[in-house]
C-alpha cells in the first residue's frame, strides 16, 4: 500500500520487536497510528518516533490483551479519537519454549489468552466497525510454528494455530463486504521474543543463519496491505517445508523433529 494518509491504523504488540517495527513502517506511509501494548514508557517512545514520520498522530495506549475489559477501553478510545478505523495489525504475543509435559498451567492459559482469545476479540471489535464503514483490513501476526510444531513448542504452536484457524474462518465472512485478512506466519524473527521464550538464548543462536530481520520484515508486511492477500509465509524455507508437510506427514514429523528442532 503506498499511501495511509488520514487512514487509522491500530497496532498491537507495538513496544517493540515486530510491533515496534510495523507500527514505524505505517507511520512512514502518514498514518494515524493507535499503539497498544503493556509497556507504557516503551509505547511512548515509539509513538513519538511514529509522529517524526508521519506529521500525523500517533497515540499510545496501555493495554494487556489478557484483559478484556482494557481491550474494552481501547476501541472506545479509537472511536472517540478518530471516529474510525481502518486498519487492524495484531503483532501482539509471546511464548515459552519447555515440553508440553513441564509447562505449568498459568503460562498455557496466558499464552492463550495474549496469543489467540485477546487477538481474537481484537479482530471481533475491528470487523464490526470495518463492517459499518463497510472497509478496512485484518492482518493478524500467527506463526510457521502453527503450521509446523515441533518440540517444546505445543502450547505456543497450539495457540498460533487457533488464530490461523480463526483467520481462515473470519477472511470468508469479511469477503462479501470486500474486507480481508491477512494471516502472517513468520518464522524465527531477530528480537527480544526469545528473551521470554528461551533465555539460553541457545534456540535464536541455532537458527540466526535464518531468523528475520524485523524491519525489513516489517516493510514487507506493509507492502503487501491493500493486496488481499490470503496469507505472507517466510522464511520461504519453511513455507516451503508446510508445504511437504501437508503432502507427506510422516517426513514432515521427522523432519519437525530433527532438521527444524533447533530447541
Amino acid at each position: 500500500m503506498g499511501d495511509l494518509t488520514e487512514k487509522t491504523v491500530l497496532v498491537t504488540g507495538a513496544s517493540s520487536g515486530l510491533g515496534a517495527q510495523i507500527a514505524l513502517a505505517v507511520a512512514a506511509k502518514g498514518a494515524n497510528v493507535v499503539l497498544a501494548a503493556r509497556r507504557q514508557d516503551r509505547l511512548t517512545k515509539v509513538a513519538d518516533q511514529c509522529r517524526i514520520l508521519s506529521q500525523a498522530q500517533a497515540v499510545a495506549i496501555q493495554c494487556d490483551l489478557e484483559q478484556v475489559n482494557e481491550i474494552d477501553q481501547l476501541f472506545t478510545q479509537i472511536d472517540r479519537l478518530f471516529g474510525r478505523l481502518d486498519l487492524v495489525i495484531n503483532a501482539a504475543g509471546f511464548g515459552y519454549l519447555v515440553p508440553a509435559v513441564e509447562m505449568d498451567y498459568a503460562t498455557t492459559a496466558r499464552m492463550l489468552r495474549v496469543n489467540s482469545l485477546g487477538v481474537m476479540l481484537v479482530s471481533q471489535l475491528a470487523a464490526q466497525r470495518m463492517l459499518r464503514q463497510s472497509a478496512g483490513e485484518i492482518v493478524n501476526v500467527a506463526s510457521i510454528a502453527g503450521k509446523i510444531a515441533t518440540p517444546k513448542s505445543a502450547v505456543y504452536a497450539a495457540s498460533k494455530a487457533a488464530l490461523i484457524a480463526y483467520d481462515n474462518a473470519l477472511r470468508l465472512e469479511l469477503k462479501p463486504a470486500g474486507i480481508n485478512v491477512m494471516t502472517v506466519n513468520p518464522g524465527p524473527i531477530e528480537t527480544d521474543f526469545f528473551k521470554t521464550a528461551d533465555p539460553t538464548g541457545q534456540y535464536l543462536d541455532s537458527v540466526a543463519w535464518l531468523a528475520l530481520n524485523p524491519v525489513k520484515f516489517a516493510a514487507l508486511i506493509v507492502s503487501k496491505l491493500g493486496r488481499h492477500q490470503r496469507e505472507l509465509n517466510r522464511p520461504r524455507l519453511m513455507a516451503a517445508a508446510n508445504l511437504g508437510y501437508q503432502l507427506a506427514p510422516k517426513l514432515g514429523d521427522w523432519l519437525a523433529g530433527t532438521v527444524f528442532n533447533f530447541k
